[in-house]
């Protein structure tokens, strides 16, 4: 009798949750378009003779002293924005931890359609990016964060689906912990690799089999919390 009574609206809430995906990946490939155009613009001061790694003059002299700091703040309420923006879409907790995957995840796809089109970058995935400043800088191929978003998106795609069905998705305190530490493995490959963007031999401090690890141990993590969650 329950079954029964959860499948009429099941297409309701599938049409309700579309919807807002829909706005919500317009937001994010708005807000791409924003990251994109400010980053050209940094680079048009910074690195007029074109970026390329090694950066051997990231970070030095007075105006990267003060621009960087600016563009600390920046991030910190970029975080802001994605954080708020998933708040307001979602309804509860997994609600909105799926629209903060999604909004991030596109975000910082389309991020790099836009740096695509506005300045034909990157050449190739295996081009290296600044990714972050706080709170330190990282660093890593294209290819890393793109994965890294196509992951979050297929984990918030699978949350939606099973939210507009009834479908419940519990993760358990230890299973929380084992997502925050392949989150921190991730991190710690960026980190390493952000610490060398300025010397000769930066490509050989991206550590794929530590990155890869971390997105497998994720991704496995994922799929069992899928498994073991009730159909209905």
């Amino acid at each position: 009798m329950q079954m029964n009574e959860k499948l009429p609206d099941a297409p309701l809430a599938m049409k309700t949750t579309l919807k807002r995906v829909f706005i919500a990946v317009l937001f994010s490939i708005a807000f791409g378009y924003i990251e994109a155009a400010v980053v050209v613009y940094l680079r048009t001061i910074f690195y007029p003779e074109g970026f390329t790694f090694p950066l051997t003059e990231f970070g030095n002299g007075p105006l990267w002293n003060r621009l960087l700091a600016i563009e600390v703040g920046r991030e910190a309420a970029t975080m802001v924005l994605i954080f708020s923006g998933a708040w307001l879409f979602g309804a509860n907790r997994r609600q909105r931890l799926a629209y903060f995957l999604t909004i991030f995840a596109v975000w910082d796809t389309f991020y790099y359609v836009w740096l695509k089109v506005f300045l034909d970058w990157p050449g190739s995935v295996m081009d290296w990016d600044i990714l972050f400043l706080i709170p330190a800088v990282w660093a890593s191929p294209v290819l890393a964060p793109v994965l890294v978003s196509l992951m979050m998106l297929a984990f918030a795609v699978t949350i939606f689906y099973r939210s507009a069905l009834g479908r419940s998705f519990k993760v358990t305190l230890p299973e929380r912990a084992g997502f925050f530490l392949a989150g921190v493995v991730i991190v710690i490959c960026f980190w390493i690799a952000g610490g060398h963007i300025t010397e000769e031999g930066f490509e050989h401090h991206f550590y794929w089999p530590l990155f890869g690890s971390g997105m497998v141990f994720s991704i496995v993590l994922f799929v069992r919390c899928v498994l073991k969650s009730p159909s209905l």
